[in-house]
């Protein structure tokens, strides 16, 4: 099993698909990396050599920031935007959408499982 920037990435994927495992790699940027690695992006993970990996390492380590950096950086971000009480820091704070979508439907995975609230439904007729 290949390992990428402290990765393991699945061995029968091509690796062209293998490296967006990575997190701050996405189609694009696989693309750029294999390219200027210069490896097939066809062929499977299993089959590349020790040199193909570490020159795909390489190119990941002097181009892209990923993986602990990255999320540090992303963190750092919105905790920035709540310490200047922007509006966008304000709406990650309430564990609520940030970029205007609509939260009078959807928006479930945001906001958490629906609680109903009490008294709300109509009481059953009962027999007199």
């Amino acid at each position: 099993m290949a390992r990428i920037s402290g990765v393991t990435i699945p061995n029968e994927k091509q690796i062209l698909f293998a490296v967006q495992y990575v997190y701050g790699i996405g189609p694009k940027a696989a693309d750029d990396i294999i390219t200027k690695a210069k490896v097939e992006p066809t062929v499977r993970t299993k089959d590349l050599t020790d040199a193909e990996i570490s020159r795909i390492q390489d190119v990941i380590n002097e181009n892209y920031m990923v993986e602990g950096d990255l999320h540090r950086v992303v963190t750092a971000n919105i905790k920035r935007l709540k310490e200047i009480k922007s509006y966008r820091g304000d709406r990650h704070s309430r564990n609520l959408p940030a970029h205007g979508q609509r939260t009078r439907t959807n928006a479930r995975t945001k906001r958490g499982k629906k609680v109903a609230v009490g008294g709300a439904q109509k009481k059953a007729a009962t027999k007199t």
